[in-house]
């Protein structure tokens, strides 16, 4: 599966230094190609995040049991097993989904989530989907100093690495919350991108040191723990928000480069409606040209050098 992979990445490769090709004797001749933004002549990109934090969640942590919770010392085990399901059928559910229309997403794992399900985290990888870091446990970021943070993030990758093979070049904070420290953190461990932002529609780059890191926009407005469990849509208005979603990205992606983020969790966006409605959704965005599903690592190779890609820097004071 990971040979399919690369063959499968050249070929992206080889359709990329065709697209810029063809480019060069579009512009040579007068014609521009219609869609420029992104390779291939795509009019918007579309990356999908499958967190897998199952196993990961300290005790008390939030769940549908929330609003009626227990004394501290006791075991909320119904909360306990709605975090199972995401291991039992979630993940496994999504993964086929994907694995029907030929996606690949990126997978945010939790290391402790990855050491007590490692069949699973290895079957997200076998799958060809990028093993994205999401900490070694769900834990907070922004009170942690350099070194204590370093560590939390490094046990993660390390972990994650050592059961599935790849090390993670994106990272995932828990609940998005960095501290001033996190970019460079990330920075010395070698990562290429992180998702904790929510400015754009489309990946940029801020300096990390002087140096380009990428910014791949995470979402609030399609992620299944923000909507479903948090606001309680139904998978029926969370499919009409996808959809409503593309239709305006995709009209925009005539004219600039445009990504559309989404986001579910194991135990949530693994649920029977929501992959139905998820399936719906994607074949609605099939009968559309010019639509490209991708790794969020793939994405940040394409644009961490690409002079198109918008440069911000409105978080300078933390990242020198």
């Amino acid at each position: 599966m990971k040979f399919r992979y690369q063959v499968c990445m050249m070929m992206v490769t080889m359709l990329l230094l065709l697209s810029c090709k063809n480019d060069n004797q579009d512009k040579r001749s007068g014609n521009k190609p219609t869609h420029p933004h992104w390779p291939n002549n795509a009019q918007l990109v579309i990356s999908i995040s499958m967190q897998f934090e199952t196993g990961g969640q300290p005790a008390g942590v939030e769940s549908p049991f929330s609003g009626n919770p227990l004394p501290k010392d006791v075991p909320d085990l119904p909360a306990e097993s709605w975090y199972r399901y995401g291991a039992r059928e979630g993940i496994y559910r999504m993964l086929d989904l994907w694995k029907k229309y030929g996606i690949k997403v990126t997978s945010h794992v939790v290391g402790a989530a990855a050491l007590k399900y490692p069949e699973l985290a290895k079957a997200i990888a076998a799958g060809g989907h990028e093993i994205a870091a999401h900490g070694i446990s769900w834990d907070n970021q922004w009170n942690k100093n350099y070194a204590d943070e370093l560590k939390f993030v490094k046990d993660g990758v390390d972990t994650v690495a050592q059961l599935t093979g790849q090390t993670a070049i994106g990272y995932n904070c828990n609940w998005l919350r960095r501290s001033p420290n996190t970019l460079k953190v990330l920075q010395d461990l070698g990562f290429m991108y992180h998702i904790d932002d929510l400015s754009r529609d489309e990946p940029f780059i801020t300096k990390v040191r002087g140096k380009n890191f990428v910014v791949i926009p995470y979402t609030e407005r399609n992620n299944d723990i923000i909507k479903i469990t948090g606001e309680h849509w139904t998978p029926d208005q969370f499919l009409s928000q996808l959809k409503r979603e593309f239709d305006q990205l995709y009209a925009e992606g005539a004219q600039k480069r445009r990504m559309m983020s989404i986001s579910f969790h194991d135990r949530i966006g693994g649920s029977p409606a929501m992959v139905n409605a998820m399936e719906s959704f994607i074949r609605y965005t099939k009968e559309k040209t010019g639509v490209f599903y991708m790794r969020k690592d793939d994405i940040a190779k394409l644009v961490i050098n690409d002079p198109d890609t918008p440069v911000d820097n409105s978080e300078e004071m933390y990242n020198n």
